[in-house]
């Protein structure tokens, strides 16, 4: 049983949350469509609940203590994730959502293209996609599952594999009309594009290659996007995941360097947290990944 002292409800939350956010309780008022005396009984009701205060009171100014700070921090997620669950409540009354976190390239290019197939084969779920380019707490953030390249290392989840990256060395075909490329050795004089998560990413290619690792410069970049848009541009040379290189290299914008893809650094995983395992969407999602999509892909192979 939760002790209600410590479950205030929504409007004193709410109050809190946006009196420390616009820094004043007439500003909180205007958002909130309150009295400013509406809202500083709210606070000071919550402060009562509490047993401590959340401002001190300077020349009618609040200002927020540290641990005030620190838990709005905590109450503003709790916010969110309530609005979040509301909306998709109201989107599909029935329960079937499923909020799945991705990788930007990835969703783009390998998942939104086969996502029609699985909504259509399951038209009462809902998916709900936001990107995230780093791991995070699935408490935290209200996610059933995420997309994940790496390891099999997410703590306290369970793991699904997709497959291993390959890579392909893409050069534009005017940077390699001004620099004609003749031996794996001739890549090392260009600038070598890289990717804040692969930065052992030409390590792996030179390694295939039988070279040495020579010393990488090039563009630093977070997204495979940008960093495709360079290599088109004739910025450098780009390691590419297959999935990612195959448009530009078939309509010719990028051209491969020596023939063929070599194993990248990582692998692609669906990851959930142990609570959510038997969550009906998120198992019919991991069926369809396995059986409809992942299979066929290895028939095709």
């Amino acid at each position: 049983m939760r002790p209600r002292r410590f479950l205030p409800s929504i409007s004193l939350l709410s109050a809190f949350e946006a009196v420390l956010r616009t820094g004043s309780t007439a500003a909180a008022a205007r958002e909130l469509d309150l009295t400013q005396g509406t809202v500083s009984r709210l606070i000071q009701t919550l402060e009562q609940q509490l047993g401590r205060p959340l401002f001190s009171r300077h020349k009618q100014k609040l200002i927020p203590t540290e641990a005030a700070q620190a838990y709005g921090r905590d109450i503003s997620r709790a916010l969110d994730l309530i609005q979040r669950g509301s909306m998709e409540f109201a989107a599909n009354p029935g329960g079937g959502s499923l909020s799945l976190a991705i990788l930007p390239a990835f969703g783009t290019r390998w998942l939104a293209p086969r996502l029609g197939d699985f909504l259509a084969r399951h038209p009462g779920i809902t998916i709900n996609l936001a990107t995230r380019l780093k791991r995070f707490n699935f408490a935290a953030e209200g996610f059933d599952a995420a997309i994940h390249f790496g390891t099999d290392d997410w703590r306290d989840a369970g793991h699904m594999k997709l497959f291993e990256e390959r890579l392909t060395a893409c050069i534009s075909p005017a940077l390699l009309a001004q620099h004609p490329i003749v031996r794996a050795e001739d890549v090392a004089g260009l600038p070598l594009l890289q990717l804040e998560t692969r930065l052992d990413a030409w390590r792996t290619w030179f390694a295939a290659q039988g070279l040495e690792v020579p010393h990488v410069t090039g563009m630093l970049f977070d997204q495979f996007a940008t960093m495709t848009q360079a290599a088109i541009a004739g910025l450098g040379v780009a390691l590419l995941p297959d999935y990612l290189a195959e448009v530009e290299l078939r309509e010719k914008r990028l051209l491969p360097l020596f023939g063929g893809s070599v194993p990248g650094p990582g692998t692609y995983w669906l990851v959930w947290p142990n609570a959510r395992a038997n969550y009906p969407p998120l198992e019919a999602f991991r069926t369809w990944l396995a059986v409809d999509v992942l299979a066929a892909h290895d028939d095709e192979r």
